[in-house]
């Protein structure tokens, strides 16, 4: 009996630490409904890597979850609330940052990295061609004339 009764204490305090977990957010209308989840679904979380606000259990999305909520029931627009947080927590806040002096790294390094790399693949390249080439003409040349002495004093020397 006494297995049972901690049995249904601990479930029904896990069920509450559950429950307590749920956000339920009302809306005025089905637009406002809509907007509310697509923007938390568009927001990153600025403490979490490369979450959504509303897929992070971060304080800081919940939070960001709250104030959203909280601007659209005010009537804001999407664009206003979007402002809101790049003005608050910067371009990283969305998921495409604007082309600005501070983001170009972002844009255009991937590309600058990859024309870098290819460049100094084309020129190695032509690097050890050249080098080779230049080793092939030393071998017809200096060592040729050792070898033709190697093999004449070899056919002379060990006949004998």
């Amino acid at each position: 009996m006494k297995k049972w009764l901690v049995a249904l204490a601990s479930s029904l305090v896990l069920a509450f630490a559950v429950n307590a977990t749920i956000e339920i957010h009302e809306f005025d209308s089905l637009e406002q409904e809509n907007q509310f989840k697509e923007l938390s679904h568009t927001l990153r979380c600025p403490k979490c890597q490369n979450n959504t606000i509303g897929d992070s259990n971060a304080e800081l999305a919940q939070d960001l979850r709250q104030k959203v909520y909280e601007m659209t029931k005010e009537g804001k627009s999407k664009q206003e609330i979007v402002d809101y947080m790049i003005a608050r927590y910067g371009n990283f806040v969305t998921y495409n940052p604007p082309l600005t002096l501070a983001t170009s790294i972002l844009w255009l390094g991937p590309l600058f990295v990859i024309v870098l790399g290819f460049g100094l693949i084309v020129v190695r390249s032509r690097n050890n061609r050249a080098l080779r080439a230049q080793q092939s003409e030393q071998w017809s040349e200096d060592k040729e004339a050792k070898l033709k002495a190697l093999l004449d004093d070899k056919e002379t020397g060990d006949k004998q």
